[in-house]
């Protein structure tokens, strides 16, 4: 999606302008963009009067902001102990395989963004990946492949 400064300025006016409120106006931000673009962080820091500097230090303290552009759907790939030793790093290398990515990075085509992630607390599960709110467990290569190629096939 592209820069709509004026949704910007209506999730600001929906937490009447608090300064208070900047973590959950960046969170709805994220929402609305997917990840946190440049321009939104300037707004949020206009409209709130707070430095921008502060803003972004609140944007690069917390992992669960991003910054860069982010695909459609996020993968996380949980990489705890459970997970380790049940296969996450074989999960993690099919997933950079089959798109070319590695963790932090994006498909050209903007539809998959690879994390890992310490732990999502399903450790009876493991290995576990997460596709944006859906967690599955369990995983093999070969569901792997076929989960992937589902929500390719939502994305057309």
């Amino acid at each position: 999606m592209e820069y709509d400064a004026a949704k910007v300025e209506e999730i600001i006016a929906g937490y009447n302008g608090e300064k208070e409120m900047l973590i959950s106006i960046l969170q709805d931000v994220q929402a609305e963009f997917n990840y946190l673009p440049r321009e939104a962080l300037e707004t949020v820091s206009a409209e709130l009067d707070i430095p921008v500097g502060q803003v972004f230090g609140v944007a690069t303290f917390f992992k669960a902001f991003s910054l860069k552009p982010r695909g459609k759907h996020i993968i996380s790939v949980c990489t705890g102990t459970a997970c380790h030793v049940r296969g996450a790093a074989g999960i993690e290398h099919k997933i950079n395989r089959d798109l070319g990515i590695t963790p932090g990075e994006t498909t050209k085509d903007k539809q998959f963004t690879l994390e890992t992630v310490r732990c999502v607390g399903c450790c009876s599960l493991a290995p576990v990946v997460v596709v944006g709110e859906e967690t599955y467990g369990n995983v093999t290569q070969d569901e792997l492949a076929k989960l992937l190629e589902q929500y390719r096939t939502e994305s057309q």
